[in-house]
């Protein structure tokens, strides 16, 4: 997969160094995905949550933070939507990030 804004990931483990070896995990297994579907995202990743317009909400971190990928299955891209606590994540509505 490609993934789309990594620099959001990194300026996110810059300001919480203990989200890093879980965001640079993720994006490393992402990379070398080759995800069809949201079914194919749920058999690496059973605790993904997935929601509509293509989100899927990963746990990061022991479910400390969230990540928020929009992906284009087609093109096998990932567009890094939204990265951060879970209680950041509670405040934003998920379709619309």
């Amino acid at each position: 997969m490609r993934i789309i804004a990594r620099r959001s990931l990194r300026e996110f483990w810059e300001r919480h160094p203990d989200a890093e070896q879980s965001l640079r995990a993720w994006y490393h297994d992402a990379r070398k995905a080759d995800w069809r579907s949201p079914a194919e995202v749920k058999r690496v990743y059973a605790n993904a949550s997935i929601v509509g317009e293509n989100r899927v909400v990963f746990n990061i971190k022991g479910n400390k933070y969230r990540l928020v990928v929009a992906i284009n299955y087609p093109y096998r891209t990932c567009y890094i939507r939204f990265v951060g606590s879970h209680a950041a994540y509670d405040r934003i509505d998920v379709a619309k990030v």
